[in-house]
């Protein structure tokens, strides 16, 4: 039996594709807590891209102009810790690498590489003023919708990548950024669902890598490049989620649609959970546990020779994504791997760092370390797991009982939430410490002191955009 025609009669946008603008667009945000977490937010995102710089050659190689003579583009956008003044779509690209590459900003996400070189470009070429104010307004809405479409939406049940979210968070903040009309943002959300998704594979064994680190900003590229097409006069496409056969759910999302428990508002940058220790997030808890336990051994006259095993009661969350075996290939294999992380702790007495998980790292090639970390094992807690995704709990918990050679078996260690997380008070301040320790990696006392004071500044808000960046460039020698 032949098809049916397609019904080709005029539909409106999908409802996903009109709430989302219509949130960016209308939404006011009123929440004190949001403005405070979002300042803090961008300022540890901009010291994290200072430490990408400095630690990883890597990362060095990715950023900079595609083309020689290219290195400073007339009113582009000036990549902070560097002298390079770059395009639109280069910049973008480069500021989401230089913040998540070594996986150590805050545990949601990398929209900002969009929001700052477009915005930073729009001001130094006269064509609009963004001020901080509206950067950050810019900034909280795109973590809110991320995290709203995160809480409920797992992509990694169809092998998709979450970078998704971030392309399209940052093509709706950009839309308005850039001033395109409602009906305009619309077109180019739309666009962002069906622009052919990365997979999840960089991020799992046997293959995890460091396009992971750079997986965000190329999101970011792709988010401006849509949003300009768009600008340049190009349609929309309204039932991109839902056409029947095309459509993404039924291409992509097995038909299922979304779900939202939460409405937008500004619930994800209020409850953000930092990266005080680097360590991928689901095992943030992990470490802190394993610090304890070290210094348990040390009072016991012990070491981790006399270590016979490690269980770690954790989430389903770090089964799928950070429990491995056998070797580990590159930095980026490494800081996706709790028993490797656990394992630093442990030999190092001391927490684990950024230099931990590169190649050059005695941990790195260590057979006490590869010893102890087969002697790790996972295993996930339904509890865990369901408070893991309780809106009203939210907790990351890992716990860790270890056996020693003798038989004897320590207490348990379990911590529910890591530093960094809203319901650790001393979060805020240990985050502005790693932000001033970031900074010194290339800035002086002055020029730290300067960033500080324009955070600190009742002058904050509306300050342009182009003004503080230039606060982060390398200082010129007397």
């Amino acid at each position: 039996m032949a098809p049916s025609a397609d019904d080709n009669s005029y539909k409106e946008f999908d409802k996903v594709i009109s709430n989302i603008a219509d949130y960016v667009y209308d939404y006011e945000i009123k929440s004190e807590k949001a403005w405070i977490n979002a300042k803090t937010t961008l300022l540890d995102a901009l010291g994290c891209a200072y430490e990408c710089l400095t630690l990883s050659e890597a990362c060095r190689k990715l950023v900079g102009p595609v083309y020689p003579g290219t290195a400073t583009v007339p009113s582009g956008f000036k990549l902070p810790g560097t002298r390079y003044q770059l395009d639109i779509s280069k910049g973008s690209f480069d500021m989401g690498v230089l913040i998540r590459y070594l996986d150590h900003n805050d545990a949601f996400f990398d929209n900002l590489g969009a929001i700052l070189a477009v915005s930073d470009i729009l001001n130094r070429s006269g064509e609009r003023t963004i001020t901080m104010h509206t950067i950050l307004e810019a900034l909280i809405k795109a973590y809110e919708i991320q995290g709203v479409f995160q809480i409920r939406n797992s992509y990694n049940k169809v092998g998709l990548d979450h970078v998704i979210n971030v392309k399209v968070a940052s093509t709706a903040v950009v839309s308005w950024l850039l001033g395109l009309t409602r009906e305009q943002a619309k077109a180019a959300i739309s666009h962002a669902w069906i622009d052919g998704h990365p997979l999840r594979t960089y991020r799992h064994a046997p293959n995890a890598g460091p396009r992971k680190g750079w997986a965000g900003g190329d999101a970011c590229m792709r988010a401006v490049h849509i949003v300009l097409q768009v600008k340049n006069g190009q349609p929309g496409l309204a039932t991109a989620l839902t056409a029947p056969r095309w459509g993404f759910y039924d291409v992509l999302f097995k038909g299922n649609s979304f779900e939202f428990p939460l409405p937008f508002s500004s619930w994800c940058i209020e409850n953000i959970l930092f990266k005080v220790n680097c360590a991928e997030g689901h095992a943030l808890t992990a470490v802190e546990a394993a610090l304890q336990v070290s210094e348990e051994l040390t009072r016991r006259g012990k070491t981790v020779d006399d270590i016979r095993k490690v269980d770690i009661r954790t989430q389903e969350a770090a089964m799928d994504i950070i429990n491995k075996q056998g070797p580990l290939h590159n930095p980026a294999d490494r800081d996706h791997c709790m028993q490797y992380m656990v394992a630093v702790v442990l030999v190092k007495g001391a927490m684990v760092d950024t230099a931990d998980y590169q190649d050059n790292s005695p941990y790195a090639q260590s057979q006490q370390l590869s010893d102890l970390r087969a002697k790790i094992q996972l295993r996930e807690d339904p509890v865990i797991t369901r408070e893991y995704h309780d809106l009203n709990i939210r907790s990351a918990t890992n716990a860790l009982t270890v056996t020693l050679n003798d038989g004897t078996v320590l207490d348990e260690v379990a911590i529910d939430f890591p530093l960094g997380s809203p319901k650790r008070e001393e979060t805020l301040p240990l985050v502005l410490e790693k932000g001033k320790g970031n900074l010194a990696l290339i800035l002086s006392q002055i020029g730290i002191r300067q960033v500080f004071e324009c955070w600190e500044s009742k002058d904050f808000w509306k300050t342009n955009v182009s003004s503080v960046l230039d606060l982060f460039q390398p200082e010129l020698p007397n």
